[in-house]
């Protein structure tokens, strides 16, 4: 890993640890976001710790999740986080500011820091150069309270990029290929790294968009080089004096490498229901498409919405289509709004929705019953977008403009000449859409409405796990399947007795029920066990319902170190055809786990009413402190 940019900036924020394969190491963190999903658990986790003000250079706290106020949850929660945000100084986004990876890209970002995020799409942030991450809340808070961020050693898989994209070709096609080719966990454990000379034809928007879908691949992170783009993109935003140069160095040492010609990129989309099904826009049947949706998480750059615009100026949406539009933030729908786009959108029909996550994690924009819903988000896990047996498909903003205009899931390149998009100078922006922390954070009151209610207390891991195995699932299983979204159950997130009632909701509700009933018990799963969002609560509630163990063939990187962090003992099984004897009611017991942890053993024999099998548990010591405290938290506050 010699001469990667991967490595010059993680040796420039090592503080504990050595960059070896396998090694855990210890990141000094730069810069933090939350964002109001997760970002309540993190401020009473920050809260417990007992530290006055925040650490990092720049913290930011976003809503820009649950921002539909259907009743006084949602508005009661922003209060709060506003009063966190004063407390602890803090800069507070409120509602309306837009989602907070591409905010913080525009106005907050700086080549080689890093930034960590309680939003698995923190990601983005590497467009600019940074080693941006996405971690479960309490991870955050650690961060906030000027403690490391560890992580295992990641290898560096380099992409080398010639060639420039085709006319109706863009960065979501990019993204989309990769995860065709190479699946969604292929990146785990691994930062994607871009370098060659097709880079430079890539602008911001690609950049973002493929850096924001890195972690759907599985990525810790994705870095591009701090190059002449970015200059402009920051000097776009009046932020030219953050520039540095960044690039990869004369003799890199990749664990992998792929060569890349956009030249021979072409449209792509991800079938149901999930995004590594990918297919060419060209290869699929006459598909009937009842809603269009560009924006929210990903795709939500100037130059997507304006690239719209133009395809759609002058014309109007099919009739049978809902025809959407999320901007990512305030500044580009002001922006988008100067240049006309706005305008060009609305007269083809176009709905305007507010700057925000939305219909990306289920909060309203749920498509009808048997229809398919055409977006440029970065998931389509099944029943995601509030709608249970949904069809979702993603693309990018050409095809879904494209499709928008026909009622069909269209090539783009059908379409004629591609439109040219210019940008301005600078990019319209107010500093009073964000709310500084007072100078004297001490008189500031936390304001908790009813919802709000006390992190629960976990025990120690005891000797012997006994229970019964409460549910078996298969590959792939998403923390939106583990606990689900929507403007339903996220208006929870800060109240875990009732988030609680959620846990499995969307394939076995009587979850929660059988785990109490039988005091807790044990979840076996299949690869990738975990995949998606960063929330916490996938594991956090589990907890809550008395789940000790989780037995998988793969974990998701982000999902393994929350389940760690909250007392879960994370197995995988040594001989993944042990998976096809466990069924549901099996009793598991795991005598001796608290010594076989705290001594460093990594084979753990489990039985399966009586019948032994093999089970890894692969974590560093750090993590083996937390599992035997029963918790972060817990160790932390026995440590302090």
């Amino acid at each position: 890993m010699i001469d990667t940019l991967a490595e010059q900036i993680l040796s420039a924020h090592l503080v504990e640890g050595k960059l070896e394969e396998g090694s855990e190491i210890g990141l000094r963190i730069d810069q933090t976001l939350t964002q109001d999903a997760t970002g309540t658990m993190v401020y009473l986790e920050f809260e417990s710790l007992g530290i006055p003000t925040v650490k990092p250079e720049v913290a930011v706290s976003y809503v820009d999740h649950n921002i539909i106020q259907t009743d006084s949850r949602n508005a009661d929660d922003h209060r709060f986080l506003q009063s966190c945000a004063a407390k602890f100084g803090i800069v507070f986004s409120p509602p309306g500011n837009g989602v907070s990876h591409h905010v913080h890209r525009q106005r907050f970002g700086i080549p080689g820091q890093t930034l960590l995020g309680s939003d698995s799409h923190t990601t983005t942030g590497g467009c600019l150069g940074m080693l941006a991450m996405g971690a479960g809340g309490v991870e955050i808070a650690m961060a906030m309270a000027g403690h490391p961020y560890y992580v295992e050693t990641p290898k560096v898989w380099g992409i080398y990029v010639e060639g420039r994209f085709d006319p109706f070709v863009s960065g979501k096609d990019l993204i989309l290929h990769l995860l065709g080719q190479y699946s969604c966990k292929a990146g785990t454990g691994k930062i994607m790294e871009f370098f060659g000379p097709g880079v430079k034809n890539m602008d911001m928007a690609a950049r973002a968009t493929v850096a924001n879908m890195s972690v759907d691949m599985g990525f810790t992170a994705a870095i591009f080089p701090s190059d002449a783009e970015t200059k402009l993109f920051l000097s776009q935003n009046n932020r030219q004096h953050v520039w540095r140069e960044l690039k990869t160095g004369e003799n890199p040492q990749w664990n992998e490498v792929t060569q890349i010609d956009l030249g021979q990129i072409e449209p792509m989309v991800a079938c149901p229901s999930n995004p590594d099904n990918v297919v060419r826009v060209c290869e699929l049947p006459d598909i009937d498409v009842h809603q269009v949706i560009i924006g929210s998480s990903c795709n939500g750059s100037y130059r997507d919405f304006m690239v719209a615009a133009k395809i759609m100026e002058g014309k109007t949406r099919n009739p049978n289509v809902s025809f959407e539009i999320n901007t990512g933030s305030r500044q580009t729908l002001d922006n988008v709004l100067a240049a006309g786009g706005i305008t060009a959108l609305v007269e083809a029909g176009a709905r305007v929705h507010e700057s925000g996550c939305l219909g990306c994690i289920g909060m309203g924009q749920a498509p009808a019953t048997g229809t398919v819903s055409l977006r440029t988000f970065p998931r389509n896990f099944k029943g995601r977008s509030g709608t249970k047996d949904d069809q979702v498909y993603l693309c990018s903003p050409e095809t879904a403009a494209a499709s928008a205009l026909t009622g069909k899931i269209t090539d783009p390149r059908t379409l004629g000449e591609a439109p040219k998009i210019p940008y301005p100078d600078k990019f319209k922006f107010r500093n009073e859409w964000f709310i500084e922390p007072p100078e004297d954070p001490t008189t500031v009151e936390i304001v908790r409405g009813p919802n709000i209610k006390p992190l629960p207390d976990f025990p120690a891991l005891p000797e012997t796990l006994e229970a019964s195995v409460l549910i078996k699932v298969e590959d792939n299983i998403s923390t939106d399947i583990i606990m689900p979204a929507g403007n339903r159950v996220l208006p929870y997130r800060s109240n875990i007795p009732a988030i609680s009632e959620f846990v499995f909701e969307i394939i076995d509700p009587e979850f929660p029920a059988r785990a109490k009933a039988l005091g807790g018990g044990i979840v076996v799963g299949g690869d990738n066990y975990g995949q998606g969002s960063s929330r916490e609560h996938a594991a956090l509630a589990p907890r809550y319902l008395g789940v000790c163990a989780k037995i998988v063939k793969s974990f998701a990187r982000i999902h393994k170190a929350n389940l760690v962090n909250f007392g879960i003992v994370p197995l995988t099984f040594a001989d993944p055809e042990d998976y096809d004897s466990i069924k549901q009611g099996d009793t598991i017991s795991i005598p001796g786990i608290s010594i076989a942890v705290a001594d460093g053993s990594e084979d753990i024999p489990v039985l399966v009413d009586g019948r032994q099998i093999m089970t890894r548990l692969e974590i560093s010591d750090r993590q083996r402190r937390i599992l035997v405290a029963g918790g972060i938290l817990n160790l932390a506050k026995h440590t302090k």
